[in-house]
């Protein structure tokens, strides 16, 4: 029986998606819920597991754009491994005339073990591996396979490398060609060297679907809104003091740790309840105004910033909100992350301090109207009670679409973030 291996449906308005990645090869063993592959749409990226054990047959190669519902393989439920045969007693290699007297071939369903062999039993090598050997110009023969059958792999070849002498003799010049100072007698050793190329090296790679979106989104929220940044500063001494006094008591009872986001946005939730306009977007000539408060968390990745939303956040207690953002976390490291992760943020907030970032101006999630910046902590002599003192600091910034929002609104809330964080008593007692 074959199981077709297609490419899921993640969301009406994802058509197509970009094969990245084949976890296993042609021909390769499958196991019921094991990773196949990974796929990247213009939103997420997902990975695809196998539906049934059995042998994998690939259709369609890495790299290729496809659109949903293709079938890129199939899994042979039916077919079984081909049993390992036999290892070839020592007697027999030695009658072998093409084998040292102390090798010995042993052959799999897919791969030969190493050792001088006839051209058809040559050692397999993975294609980073011969490469390596290419460019080195290494004689395998003397290299000793560490990898499953003996197989030479990548680190076997670093270390016959790093055992070399460091130097070598140099190869004899061809009677054919002529001795440098033959030629030249007159230049000095080093005008003899030959000049290395100045050529520029460059890379051409197409853009990814996220980042195609991306690129996308910023140029809209660019030219589509009015956008304008207002800025504060943030004594961190008060909540600082609070999360490591409750630190170690939070984490053994909810079982995830206490950060800073979660006061961040139970700030934001404040100040959105009194600028409503904040939490609204403009459609053609209305505003249309939320009221719930689902808060867009951004994450940069590898392949790009994505922005997954926590759903009613201000129905959430601290224990929960870390909770969301550690199970986002989670799901973004495994490629898991769903299409109804991302949808339906009516404000978002995003922490380039994480990555060391003093001051920046976010920029709008379009069709939302206000971003909260976070960063990095720094401590910085403050006068408080006229006197000067040191406190950890942080500047906060709030991009907002100055089209429906103004900047009353917008200096205001960005005072009540920072009056929440400054006394997160005020949090609790929703002041």
């Amino acid at each position: 029986m074959k199981i077709e291996v297609k490419i899921p449906s993640v969301g009406e308005s994802v058509q197509e998606a970009v094969l990245v990645q084949w976890y296993k090869k042609d021909g390769d063993t499958v196991e019921k819920d094991e990773p196949l592959f990974v796929v990247e749409t213009d939103k997420v990226t997902l990975e695809i597991v196998a539906e049934a054990s059995g042998i994998l047959k690939i259709l369609v190669s890495e790299g290729e754009t496809v659109s949903i519902g293709t079938k890129v393989g199939t899994i042979s439920t039916e077919a079984v491994p081909a049993a390992e045969p036999e290892k070839v007693p020592p007697e027999k290699v030695e009658e072998a005339p093409a084998m040292e007297k102390d090798e010995e071939v042993q052959v799999k369903a897919e791969e030969v073990s190493v050792g001088p062999a006839p051209e058809d039993l040559r050692p397999v090598l993975s294609p980073a591996v011969r490469r390596l050997v290419a460019e080195k110009n290494i004689d395998i023969s003397g290299i000793k396979g560490t990898g499953p059958g003996n197989r030479i792999t990548k680190g076997d070849v670093l270390l016959y490398l790093e055992q070399m002498p460091s130097t070598e003799p140099a190869p004899a010049p061809s009677p054919a060609t002529p001795k440098a100072k033959d030629v030249a007698p007159f230049m000095p050793e080093s005008q003899a060297k030959p000049i290395p190329s100045k050529m520029e090296d460059v890379t051409r790679k197409p853009m990814s679907p996220i980042r195609r979106t991306i690129a996308s989104r910023l140029l809209e929220a660019k030219h589509s809104t009015a956008m304008l940044t207002t800025f504060n500063e943030i004594d961190m001494s008060h909540t600082m003091a609070i999360r490591a006094h409750y630190k170690e008591a939070f984490k053994e009872k909810y079982g995830v740790s206490l950060g800073f986001m979660s006061f961040f946005i139970k700030a934001c939730v404040e100040g959105l309840k009194e600028f409503p306009q904040i939490n609204a977007f403009v459609d053609a000539n209305d505003i249309v105004y939320h009221n719930y408060y689902h808060v867009g968390i951004a994450v940069g990745t590898g392949k790009g910033l994505v922005v997954p939303v926590i759903q009613n956040a201000d129905m959430l207690s601290f224990a929960e909100l870390e909770q969301a953002i550690v199970d986002y976390v989670d799901k973004i490291k495994k490629n898991r992350l769903e299409l109804a992760d991302l949808e339906g943020g009516t404000f978002t907030i995003t922490n380039g301090g994480v990555f060391g970032s003093l001051l920046s101006t976010p920029i709008l999630n379009t069709p939302q109207s206000g971003i909260l910046g976070m960063h990095k902590i720094e401590k910085r002599p403050v006068v408080v009670d006229d006197e000067i003192i040191i406190r950890p600091m942080m500047y906060v910034a709030l991009s907002y679409d100055h089209r429906i929002v103004d900047g009353r609104e917008a200096v205001t809330f960005l005072v009540r973030v920072k009056e929440c964080i400054e006394n997160p008593e005020r949090i609790m007692m929703e002041i």
